[in-house]
């Protein structure tokens, strides 16, 4: 689409990646089941690229505000970055973060590839002081599941000005609601599994950049490394993406209102949303967010075992992990081994879908009211 740059993202993730208008045409891209292609010109081979994979990458790429890549998953993509880093180099990330990256900075570190600094992300002077002689920088904002918001446009900069390379796991805010590589980021990365795919029945990841040198280099890697999604994969979530908008409007109106909720339950500890006046930097994610995303995490005064029996006792909240879906989910977050030290042993993290919002307070409370 000849205008598609004075487009806004909600337009963007709707109009981009289809074919061209001519009278006659799909409206849809349709799905390119193929390894081969004929010689001498074009994709060549289908690790290289697929008709359907660049559709769904300039869905992505027009409202991250850059080129982008897809992988067969969101650690596809996550492994894929720190593959390009030299060995011993320093990476400075947050202290709390999704398990599957925090396994991945682990293993880097036991294994004498890389050192890691981990830092508290919200704590914006600790994390200025670590960047100093380090090599890149790696951002979940807001952090899984602890929802800490880091100062993404003073951090960024700074780094940069050091000669760090930055990274941001955009996953939870979407682009929808802040554009990292705008900030001067060198890669932003969703799990497209999550907002982007939106239903819950697919996996795969993608990073987002501008420097065309990267992109030839993640390009280069994920060929070889061979993180390639499958096309019909690729389709579900091209015809996701579509309405990423109003799906993420309609979670994050739902989060605030069973947030606000929460904080007066008598069965709840604490609630952390970065869209309550009580969270320690709502303030900071007002600033820059046009959005405060559609997770919320919060600690049961009842203790561990609670939490599981409050989770276990819903029955329109699905039981489950993961996020993004249309539906909500919620769960203990150390029912999983490789969960931070840093969360509390209570802590429920919860996705807020799209149902009725008094449908699922209703579920909420009388899952909670049973075990306080």
């Amino acid at each position: 689409m000849s205008d598609s740059k004075r487009l806004q993202p909600d337009s963007l993730i709707v109009t981009s990646g289809r074919p061209d208008a001519i009278p006659g045409a799909s409206v849809n891209t349709g799905v390119s089941f193929t390894s081969t292609y004929v010689a001498p010109d074009g994709i060549g081979y289908g690790r290289s690229g697929n008709e359907t994979w660049t559709a769904l990458e300039s869905a992505i790429g027009g409202i991250e505000g850059g080129s982008t890549l897809l992988f067969s998953s969101g650690m596809g993509a996550i492994s894929a970055v720190f593959s390009l880093l030299p060995h011993r180099s320093i990476i400075v990330a947050s202290r709390n973060g999704y398990t599957g990256t925090m396994y991945l900075l682990q293993k880097l570190e036991s294994d004498n590839q890389c050192e890691i600094r981990y830092v508290d992300i919200a704590h914006t002077e600790e994390v200025l002081a670590a960047l100093q002689g380090a090599n890149f920088l790696w951002m979940e904002s807001p952090t899984n599941p602890a929802l800490e918001v880091a100062d993404l446009p003073k951090i960024i900069p700074a780094a940069k000005a050091l000669g760090l390379g930055v990274g941001v796991d955009n996953t939870f805010a979407t682009a929808l609601n802040q554009q990292p590589l705008a900030m001067g980021a060198d890669i932003s990365m969703n799990s497209v599994t999550k907002f982007i795919a939106g239903h819950s029945d697919l996996i795969m990841g993608s990073l987002s950049m501008n420097d065309e040198a990267l992109l030839s280099r993640l390009t280069m890697q994920r060929k070889q490394g061979g993180a390639i999604p499958g096309a019909m994969e690729v389709y579900l979530a091209l015809r996701g993406i579509r309405t990423l908008d109003v799906r993420l409007e309609r979670a994050q109106k739902n989060a605030l209102e069973i947030a606000t909720r929460l904080s007066a339950h008598p069965a709840v500890q604490s609630v952390r949303y970065p869209g309550l006046p009580s969270h320690p930097q709502h303030e900071r994610a007002a600033s820059f967010m046009k959005g405060f995303g559609a997770i919320i995490s919060f600690e049961v005064k009842a203790g561990a075992d609670a939490a599981d029996r409050a989770c276990a006792a819903s029955k329109v909240v699905v039981h489950a992990t993961s996020l993004g879906g249309v539906e909500t989910l919620w769960e203990r977050r150390h029912r999983w081994a490789g969960e931070s030290e840093h969360i509390s042993q209570s802590l429920i993290r919860l996705s807020v879908g799209i149902e009725n919002v008094e449908d699922l307070w209703a579920d909420i409370d009388q899952a909670l009211s049973a075990i306080h």
